[in-house]
């Protein structure tokens, strides 16, 4: 395994989802400045799911015109439209247009649909391009897709978006939250008023800093096609036709009933065509049950993980205080590309296995969303063992449905590339699914209720 390719598929990896992620992570900052305020997040969530019509778009041309779409004349067009888009975004996301009788942040939610196309589409085009390297390195490409939310919450975490300061509103007294916010339980306690910092920098320099990513992307890609070390790596031309003579294409051009075989020994070859497949999906190594276990599986994972508990993230959190939600955040970023680096390492692809994971990282979902659901006065309110709870389980959830998912990439990268195309549509579909379940339930009836940072006011 060469370190350099590790290194390209990490940063190519990275350049997957780090524009909307750090618009979601930037939102405190901005909202103050725009027309839509805190109703933003509501038209990011449309966005978001209209975008889905760029991976709409690919998984059609793969299945009904086989062959006529190569990914990485997509993958070009969608990074560099990611790095326009965001340089752009740095110089006009403040800009105001008259729509009506209202004002409008135009320039922001064009250019916010335009890095959801850029996103989105990553799904369907970034996956099946790592089939023409050897199936270690999708794990490391996997580990740069959870950078990109780790990477951007960091940063943000450095510029200082989000953080409270705890004032008493009577005698304007400064302090410390552990000191005189919910784990006080003072009569000043009750006194407290939020106040928010100002940011070490401008939201126009960390718009530039994730142009500056994009480019680091649009980079990693060139030399993932063209550096001479790379090159090796990639699989032969009569891997990725199935015939010697296709070119590239025939792979391509993988329809959902056919993949091309991998090249192997002719002893393995033998063995091989001793074994009849199980269905027609990829190299038939599963049924038709298995297969559409995998994919509801892989469906269920990314609605949970990519927009139903996130979308209630501060409900569950804020409660317990900013601290705790500030800690949930981070560490839960950090846990998804740790369990990517273990399934690197431990690469179990046991369909057991995975039901059990799902239904333990389902577990850990269902107490934060009772938790969200019990906002502003969750269990354990004014306990420090509570603030532990809510931090170590987002974590968890994070972790185990994040090892779920890269074991799913692995077993369909098994399968052929047509496999990897249908996985990036199913984690679109279920995430789309997920985020149109919770928008009415978060922005519509406020079925959820916040709570405060420093001034809970809770039964003991």
């Amino acid at each position: 395994m060469s370190l350099l390719t590790h290194v390209l598929a990490c940063l190519f990896g990275v350049g997957s989802w780090v524009a909307i992620n750090g618009m979601w992570v930037e939102l405190p900052l901005i909202v103050s400045a725009i027309p839509e305020a805190w109703l933003l997040p509501s038209y990011l969530t449309v966005i978001i799911q209209m975008a889905n019509i760029g991976p709409l778009f690919v998984t059609l041309m793969h299945r009904f015109k086989p062959g006529a779409l190569d990914e990485r004349p997509v993958i070009y067009g969608i990074v560099g439209l990611g790095v326009v888009a965001t340089f752009l975004l740095a110089f006009l996301w403040r800009r105001r247009t008259l729509v009506g009788d209202s004002e409008h942040s135009v320039a922001l939610l064009v250019l916010s649909f335009l890095l959801s196309v850029v996103d989105c589409t990553s799904s369907v085009t970034f996956l099946p391009f790592m089939m023409r390297l050897p199936p270690q390195y999708l794990t490391t490409y996997f580990t740069g897709e959870g950078l990109s939310g780790l990477i951007p919450a960091l940063v943000a975490l450095v510029q200082g978006v989000g953080m409270v300061q705890c004032r008493n509103a009577t005698l304007g007294l400064q302090g410390n939250e552990t000191q005189l916010g919910n784990s006080s339980l003072g009569y000043g306690a009750w006194e407290l008023e939020a106040h928010y910092q100002p940011a070490n920098f401008s939201a126009q320099t960390f718009f530039l800093f994730l142009s500056a990513m994009m480019v680091v992307c649009l980079a990693a890609f060139l030399l993932l096609n063209f550096h001479p070390d790379v090159a090796r790596e990639h699989k032969s031309q009569r891997y990725l036709s199935g015939t010697g003579v296709g070119g590239e294409k025939g792979e391509v051009g993988l329809g959902l009933q056919s993949a091309a075989p991998e090249q192997k020994p002719m002893l393995d070859i033998l063995e091989d065509q001793r074994v009849e497949p199980r269905s027609s999906f990829g190299k038939g190594t599963y049924c038709r049950l298995e297969v559409l276990f995998i994919f509801m599986v892989l469906a269920w994972v990314n609605a949970l993980t990519n927009a139903v508990l996130p979308s209630v993230q501060s409900y569950s959190c804020l409660p317990y205080g900013n601290q705790a939600y500030h800690l949930a955040a981070t560490m839960a970023a950090v846990a998804n590309p740790v369990a990517c680096f273990i399934a690197m390492f431990v690469p179990i692809r046991s369909l057991t296995l995975m039901a059990l994971l799902t239904l333990t990282g389902t577990g850990f979902g269902a107490y934060i969303m009772a938790m969200a659901a019990l906002s502003p006065c969750p269990l354990l309110v004014h306990s420090p063992s509570g603030t532990a709870m809510i931090v170590i389980t987002w974590i968890l959830f994070v972790l185990t449905l994040s090892y779920v998912k890269v074991i799913i990439g692995i077993i369909l990268r098994d399968e052929g590339h047509s496999a990897l195309v249908w996985c990036g549509a199913v984690v679109q579909l279920g995430s789309m699914v997920g985020a149109m379940s919770m928008f009415p339930l978060v922005s519509v009836y406020g079925f959820f209720t916040s709570g405060h940072p420093c001034n809970t006011k809770c039964p003991k």
